[in-house]
């Protein structure tokens, strides 16, 4: 252990914030929260969106709903933009809702629904939203940063929030947020009431090599060590490796005669949503692969409980646990 307060920790905070920036291609300001990755998505509302600001939330899935819901909360006039479980938001029709939107004030939405498997095409998304308005742009790139490609500088991402857990191979407890000058602009003429999320305090104490409250030591000490092995590997390698084993997990299932949730060009490269037979009870097949094969795969959520699975290939999984898995699924489903 070390001192939170001392150089040491100053010295490692100082190189995380760095390779932070460096993994998702910006200059922006970066901060760590010791929190969850929904922490970092309410500290992205908290801090650019106040009560009765006009805010469009793209929803595909869970976390969209959980995104729209912290805007809610915080008093925004949310306008919600739906698309079907499986599938991912239409272009056409959020430039189209965006014309609707007299002085909108933000987009929020998720990056990579991983309740249904699916990617939204970050890039477009953010050049519609930029063609089209002057709203900030808020993403919860939680089950996609460090596995798919985020550019925030190129794309115009107001603000990123992510977390150490997913693709930043790293335990759970250390929310990343990055923060852009309009979101900074928005940040300090916000009558919102923060505290523990509030930037500024992460800004100020971040000048003296510090985090303003106790940060989790363990969980940052994992995640520096995570984040110089990605910047020594290669960022284009790492995506490279999610989307070869990405590929590779898909082609499984295909091979053996299951259906991925969402249409193979929109797939996500952190996790693949598998539909089941509709004989088939998901979560009685998620808890038999736990206790026959010692395997952890997901189940459905809400209204995808019990129709799907759901097998994450973030961070370092090699094709042998892949086939492991697979192994275990026959085995299972053919004793139902």
């Amino acid at each position: 252990m070390i001192n939170h307060r001392g150089p040491e920790y100053a010295e490692m905070l100082h190189s995380m914030t760095k390779n932070l920036k460096s993994a998702l291609f910006t200059t922006n300001d970066a901060y760590f929260i010791t929190t969850s990755g929904t922490g970092a998505m309410e500290a992205a509302i908290a801090n650019t969106i106040e009560k009765g600001d006009k805010v469009l939330s793209i929803v595909i899935g869970v976390f969209g709903e959980r995104f729209t819901e912290i805007a809610t909360s915080y008093g925004a006039n949310v306008t919600k933009l739906e698309f079907p479980l499986g599938k991912p938001a239409d272009l056409d029709k959020i430039r189209s809702k965006i014309r609707t939107i007299k002085d909108l004030s933000a987009v929020i939405f998720t990056h990579n629904e991983s309740s249904t498997g699916v990617t939204n095409n970050l890039e477009k998304i953010c050049g519609i939203i930029r063609e089209e308005s002057n709203a900030l742009i808020l993403v919860d790139a939680v089950s996609s940063a460090a596995g798919i490609p985020i550019h925030v500088d190129k794309w115009g991402i107001d603000v990123v929030a992510t977390a150490s857990q997913k693709s930043w191979v790293s335990p759970p407890g250390i929310a990343m947020v990055t923060v852009s000058k309009r979101a900074w602009d928005k940040n300090r003429i916000s009558s919102n009431a923060k505290y523990y999320f509030d930037f500024q305090q992460y800004e100020d104490y971040l000048q003296i090599g510090q985090s303003p409250f106790t940060p989790c030591l363990s969980a940052m000490y994992a995640l520096n060590v995570s984040l110089q092995n990605m910047l020594d590997e290669g960022m284009e390698h790492v995506f490279d490796r999610h989307t070869e084993i990405a590929n590779y997990t898909r082609n499984k299932a295909l091979n053996n005669g299951l259906e991925i949730l969402p249409d193979l060009d929109v797939a996500s490269d952190t996790v693949t949503a598998i539909k089941l037979p509709k004989s088939i009870d998901g979560n009685a097949l998620v808890s038999t692969i736990r206790e026959r094969h010692n395997i952890v795969v997901g189940g459905g959520q809400k209204s995808l409980t019990g129709k799907i699975f759901r097998i994450g290939h973030m961070g370092f999984v090699e094709k042998k646990q892949i086939d492991e898995t697979f192994l275990a699924v026959g085995e299972v489903l053919e004793s139902f």
